[in-house]
């Protein structure tokens, strides 16, 4: 049974192994300076950036973070789903999905209009779990690194 709840300071520990699969599964490499300023945003409630994390027998399996930000196309806020990882060995039992589905629940509570995130093309595995999901609007990302 996967549970899902808030993260809170105690368990940076069990956070950041996650966190450095997700960078190391996206082939980034980010600053020890950034992980911290990162994970102080995710506990700060007066930042707009959340974290959840998924539980199996008292583990920290899966993480997901979310964001809420302002739309010029809907009175509500949008929350984007910037990050989901769950560890190789807890894959195919449902966290992804309880994550996902955690999220809706929050940004519906929270009076959001559209949760979205984005993923690599070659990432199959996962996109067969979000076409279950959500919708796939075809919209193409452009970016500019600065």
């Amino acid at each position: 049974m996967i549970e899902i709840r808030s993260l809170g300071a105690e368990d940076r520990a069990a956070w950041e192994p996650l966190w450095a699969g997700y960078l190391a599964f996206y082939g980034a490499t980010i600053a020890p300076e950034t992980t911290d300023a990162t994970w102080g945003r995710l506990m700060d409630p007066a930042q707009p950036m959340h974290v959840l994390g998924a539980f199996a027998e008292d583990t920290l399996v899966g993480i997901v973070h979310y964001i809420f930000h302002r739309s010029t196309w809907t009175v509500g806020d949008y929350c984007y789903l910037q990050d989901l990882f769950t560890a190789e060995a807890a894959r195919g039992r449902g966290a992804g999905r309880a994550l996902i589905e955690a999220v809706y629940a929050r940004a519906r509570d929270a009076g959001a209009g559209r949760v979205y995130w984005l993923t690599q093309e070659g990432n199959a595995t996962a996109r067969a779990l979000y076409d279950t999901l959500a919708d796939r609007p075809g919209f193409i990302q452009y970016r500019k690194v600065l």
